[in-house]
């Protein structure tokens, strides 16, 4: 079965943006139980929350019943939207997010609709009759001579504002003359987080897109620590000195929550940024993370946008709360250069 007659109309998505589409040659049943990765093809069988998808150049493109797009099986988690997996239920499954990314919603946020619906017509093939998958489609693994100095900005929960300090991090490094990357390294593949890092300055913004993941829920340690040094790698041999990392969701969350408390990644980290949507996540979100091991350098976030939720914030931490314009001005570019290593061979600075 040729997937010819589709082509013309097709809608690629933002997940997808590492596979040539010249390699969509065919299609083929698809696995009763399917794995993160898997692309196929589908239409658009009723709108609902997701009315638009983001294509692969970026462009949000509305969407109609009946439209003919390629999706990706991946896992979600989005306490504000949904948690979903990549299974399917027969010829029919979810659109999970505006990425391209597929499967059946679990549980979701209480004021969030229903998913919108799509209809399996079957699994993309290759030249060869292969099914394809993501995980066949990322950056190849590079080995730059520096390891650059790495931010990473964690927070409390979705929404409370950590892509909005990572940005004003990066900008405020972009406007002094640094060369600086910025990673999304876990999360939900969508495009405009790394758009809004490289409107910032940055010299390049990766995801875990980049490494062949739609998403990270449910990823192994092993998994994240090599799919980090895959991205940091990359954005050194760029020419990067500096790195801002976001974390996706907040602290509790499985995949950070392991981040934070292994070894392997935590010794990479220079200097960490939390991120708080109010004064009592930040004091708790601070004391989680010096029980790890872990002293940020400073809170921001959706709470600076109030002067007495900074009061009570740096009353109760010790820290400094920083405005994103302060951010964007550059208040943390001076501490950052004091807490600048020696610029080591990346294996000097990884536990083997």
């Amino acid at each position: 079965m040729t997937a010819d007659r589709y082509l013309n109309k097709l809608r690629f998505p933002y997940s997808l943006r590492h596979v040539p589409r010249e390699r969509l040659a065919g299609l083929t049943g698809i696995s009763e139980s399917p794995s993160p990765g898997d692309i196929v093809l589908a239409s658009v069988e009723r709108i609902a929350k997701n009315s638009a998808l983001e294509l692969n150049d970026g462009r949000r493109c509305n969407l109609h019943e009946g439209d003919i797009i390629a999706a990706v099986f991946g896992n979600r988690y989005a306490t504000l939207q949904f948690e979903g997996l990549a299974q399917k239920n027969g010829d029919s499954c979810d659109l999970l997010s505006m990425g391209g990314l597929c499967g059946l919603v679990q549980t979701k946020h209480g004021r969030v609709s229903d998913p919108t619906k799509l209809k399996l017509i079957g699994a993309i093939t290759d030249q060869q009759g292969l099914p394809l998958t993501m995980r066949d489609y990322h950056l190849q693994p590079s080995r730059a001579g520096n390891w650059p100095h790495i931010t990473v900005v964690c927070g409390s929960s979705m929404d409370a504002g950590k892509t909005h300090t990572a940005m004003s991090i990066i900008r405020g490094l972009s406007r002094a003359g640094g060369n600086v990357a910025g990673i999304k390294l876990t999360g939900t593949a969508t495009g405009k987080d790394t758009w809004n890092m490289l409107d910032a300055g940055a010299c390049v913004a990766l995801d875990f897109v980049d490494g062949g993941y739609p998403s990270t829920y449910l990823c192994g340690h092993d998994e994240l620590i090599e799919l980090h040094h895959l991205l940091v790698d990359h954005a050194a041999a760029q020419g990067a000195d500096h790195v801002v990392i976001e974390i996706a969701d907040g602290l509790l969350q499985r995949e950070t929550s392991m981040l934070l408390q292994s070894a392997l990644f935590v010794c990479t980290i220079d200097t960490w940024v939390f991120a708080g949507g109010d004064p009592m996540s930040a004091e708790s979100g601070v004391r989680m993370m010096r029980g790890w091991g872990i002293e940020p350098i400073a809170v921001s976030g959706v709470l600076t946008m109030s002067s007495l939720n900074i009061r009570e914030v740096e009353a109760a931490t010790g820290l400094r709360c920083v405005k994103a314009g302060e951010l964007q001005a550059g208040w943390l570019n001076d501490r950052l250069v004091a807490r600048l290593p020696q610029h080591e061979a990346p294996h000097l600075r990884r536990i083997a």
